[in-house]
């Protein structure tokens, strides 16, 4: 078998239409814009007695010191404490004192001080991030956990669309919409169709670092108002029947604009464009501060794809790819993810194809403090459709296993119809069979309680 990064540099030099060329909540995108983003997806003190790199060994999950002599991570280091310091492979990492424990614990090292605050390391520059303890499980409400994507253009009516869900066990369904008359007006009778049955329609504001004209919004402030606006404009048109869910933009950290190389899996922020960045943070907190002007109690949602922590975490500390730090926060109510099969298992996320992984919604759930939604999965559009129906079953799986412990409130399927057999679960109304028959029979079988 390849190694994983050796596929995804591969992933490349393929057409388009083998790629995610559907990737998306609503309305259409370019081939080329979705072939580059699936190509992205990709010892005590003085003991200076290295554990050799991918050696055997890597410590339980949950070890801590001084309960236990030293933790040894995935990559083989060794890490110890002493007197309060914390030391990997005999060195200090970054500025430590009055630890009082050190915790390995879903593919991190975290430690808490004699204050109680906990901290996690990054994947840069030794350097230590606020965040809770990562243990608690978290339980998100109940009711939405199995959704499904699809988009406002389709022939399918609001009912239908309804009907279509119930018979799959879906209670979520994710569409996005710029504030367009004829998008809003499809999502005014979709979302009067949900408020009726009691389901949830979550809106994806289709807003981007571009204007109409394809250039880059002109600095922060005019990526803000652009975002606030068009924001502002769709939450007035839902907040009357119900909608309370928005995610703010579609991978925009995978543009052109804003990630360096689509090949890097995003976990530095130094991946990231450092010049463009002010107009991506300036139309994030455009939108949630439109909904908010609007909808006080409605929860936004920024998306990311891949492995980009190193951009969640940037934003979320109001810092740029560049180290510099004391920029407006970008602060989110739902973390949001896309986790197609090509980035990785999201329990497992690796740098790269070639470097261990990490459990995302842990990460997630500690560092930001908010419930976790996966807005689009699916495997790749070349697999057949018994692959999918295996596919299915073993991600729900995965998913329903760890939705209580995660906060994970939703995993929502990529897409409801694509026209053709790529992603879409049915065509024009006609299940695609066995994956159709795979996603009931799961959530047939596994409750959303």
């Amino acid at each position: 078998m390849i190694k994983r990064r050796q596929f995804l540099g591969g992933l490349t030099a393929l057409s388009a239409s083998y790629l995610l060329t559907a990737c998306g909540g609503g309305g259409s995108g370019s081939a080329s814009d979705k072939a580059s983003a699936a190509a992205a997806a990709s010892g005590a003190a003085g003991d200076t007695t290295p554990v050799a790199k991918n050696a055997t060994g890597t410590s339980a999950d949950g070890t801590t010191l001084p309960a236990s002599p030293y933790i040894i991570d995935k990559f083989g280091a060794k890490w110890t404490l002493s007197n309060g310091v914390i030391y990997r492979n005999g060195a200090t990492v970054g500025d430590t004192y009055n630890v009082s424990l050190v915790l390995w614990y879903g593919g991190k090292i975290w430690h808490c001080g004699t204050g109680g605050q906990y901290y996690v390391i990054a994947d840069v520059a030794n350097l230590w991030l606020p965040c809770n303890d990562p243990r608690p499980p978290i339980a998100p409400p109940a009711g939405m956990f199995y959704g499904m994507n699809g988009h406002y253009d389709y022939t399918y009516t609001p009912q239908q669309i309804v009907s279509i869900l119930k018979a799959m066990g879906c209670k979520s369904y994710r569409i996005g919409v710029t504030n367009d008359s004829t998008q809003l007006n499809a999502a005014i009778g979709l979302a009067q169709a949900f408020q009726s049955a009691g389901m949830t329609l979550v809106v994806l504001i289709n807003q981007g670092v571009y204007d109409s004209n394809g250039n880059l919004w002109n600095g922060e402030s005019a990526a803000y108002t652009q975002g606030y606006v068009v924001a502002q404009a769709i939450a007035n048109a839902l907040k009357p029947y119900g909608v309370t869910i928005y995610e703010c933009g579609n991978e925009l950290t995978r543009q052109n604009a804003t990630v360096i190389d689509f090949t890097r899996a995003g976990t530095k922020a130094a991946d990231f464009n450092n010049t463009n960045w002010p107009v991506m943070r300036g139309v994030m907190r455009g939108m949630i501060d439109g909904v908010k002007s609007v909808q006080s109690n409605a929860k936004c949602g920024i998306n990311f794809c891949v492995n980009d922590v190193g951009a969640s975490d940037a934003l979320w500390d109001g810092m740029q790819p560049d180290g510099t730090g004391g920029y407006p926060t970008v602060r989110w109510d739902i973390t949001t993810w896309h986790n197609y099969e090509v980035y990785g298992d999201v329990f497992s996320l690796g740098a790269d194809g070639a470097m261990p992984g990490f459990d995302l919604p842990t990460y997630c759930k500690a560092r930001y403090g908010v419930p976790f939604i996966i807005t689009e999965w699916n495997t790749g559009p070349e697999q057949t459709e018994t692959y999918r129906a295996s596919y299915i079953t073993s991600k729900l799986g995965e998913f329903y296993r760890n939705r209580k412990t995660h906060n994970i409130q939703a995993v929502m399927y990529y897409v409801l119809d694509s026209g053709n057999p790529t992603y879409g679960i049915m065509i024009n109304g006609t299940p695609c069979n066995p994956s159709y028959t795979a996603f009931k029979s799961f959530t047939a079988a596994h409750p959303d309680n």
